[in-house]
């Protein structure tokens, strides 16, 4: 997701781009993608990543509809706010704490999410009964949702629109700076390039030492379950549960740290559907149909990295974990930082160093 909005973004602004690809093989995170576009939780003591997220989502429409243009592929992007049910008083008091102090964070102003009480949230429910525990939940109009498979398809599509390459089964084994731009070296095959962007998920922090730069990421599991289709009952994304736009209800989903194994266990998914049902008992009627495991990618602090190499100017390194909800923002301002050579101003806070910064004795 966010390799393939860079190359889109780039390949829009004129650029020649190439986007090598390791394959199905890789560790994607993208497999497990709820297709959130979300602003409400992301930021929290770091106000430039919540200004980011949610500058990137204010984006998402024209983004949405730039890409609609450019491949003819409806992205069933849909921002009509977003939810985090709580069941029970110790989760609602939580929340509530949650949102007093991100809006003495980020303004009242800026901030735009409350907690709405049982009624209140049954209310926006009227075809899905609330179950016994539910006591409310946090709303955001910040928030919303799209077809991930959709958004990669069309990105894909949009590149080659725009005169962009995308070459499969090209594992990077090694990056070599030149007299006037780089080598990357697949094994099977050496590319030539004026600049490099690495953007390679958890093969990030391998591919960076390439170029000069320590940037550590790291793996954590997240669990998916999706049921049969059913008639549209719930309008709202929800934190761990939404309907897509065929009619099937995505379950999840785990938080694991187990390394980079991507696969599934009975109590993964014993806890996710015990969640589920007990905030819409329905749900027990639904059949599963499909479960799965991917990796998530997470730096030490949960916030994205993009660094342009002092050692190899002209590489640059970008990862995040919202994948989803920054493409609108990588697919704008990466390609001007790139291109122009000047990094943008929202991004100056993010570089790698600041996970190296010694604690004062």
């Amino acid at each position: 997701m966010v390799g393939a909005a860079i190359a889109y973004g780039l390949a829009r602004a004129g650029a020649r781009v190439r986007v090598l690809d390791e394959g199905d093989t890789a560790f994607r995170a993208a497999r497990g993608n709820f297709g959130l576009t979300w602003v409400q939780t992301k930021g929290l003591g770091n106000q430039p990543y919540f200004e980011l997220t949610r500058n990137s989502v204010d984006g998402w429409a024209d983004f949405a509809s730039d890409l609609h243009e450019a491949s003819g592929v409806d992205l069933a992007f849909r921002r009509n706010g977003g939810l985090i049910i709580c069941v029970g008083e110790e989760e609602a008091e939580k929340r509530k704490r949650f949102i007093g102090n991100f809006k003495q964070q980020a303004g009242h102003d800026n901030y735009d999410c409350d907690f709405i009480d049982r009624n209140a949230l049954q209310d926006l429910f009227p075809n899905a009964e609330l179950g016994p525990e539910v006591t409310g939940a946090s709303f955001s109009p910040m928030d919303g949702h799209v077809n991930p498979l959709f958004l990669l398809r069309a990105m894909s599509d949009g590149l080659q629109k725009y005169k962009g390459s995308f070459h499969a089964g090209h594992a990077v084994q090694e990056i070599r700076k030149t007299g006037n731009g780089f080598e990357v070296n697949t094994g099977s095959q050496i590319f030539s390039a004026e600049k490099v962007v690495i953007a390679a998920g958890l093969g990030t922090g391998h591919l960076a030492q390439m170029i000069g730069l320590d940037v550590p990421v790291r793996p954590q599991r997240g669990q998916i379950l999706v049921t049969d289709r059913t008639e549209p009952v719930f309008p709202y994304p929800m934190s761990g549960l939404r309907q897509t736009d065929e009619g099937t209800v995505m379950i999840g989903a785990t938080r694991e740290d187990v390394g980079f194994d991507t696969g599934t266990t009975v109590t993964g998914y014993a806890g996710m559907t015990r969640r589920a049902v007990a905030t819409f008992p329905m749900l027990a009627q639904l059949r599963l149909v499909r479960g799965w495991g991917a990796l998530r990618v997470l730096t030490p602090d949960g916030g994205p990295v993009y660094v342009e190499s002092e050692a190899c100017p002209g590489a640059f390194v970008a990862t995040c974990h919202s994948g989803v909800t920054l493409a609108a923002m990588h697919a704008k301002l990466l390609p001007r930082w790139v291109l122009e050579d000047r990094k943008p101003t929202e991004l100056q806070t993010f570089g790698p160093e600041r996970f190296h910064v010694q604690p004062a004795a």
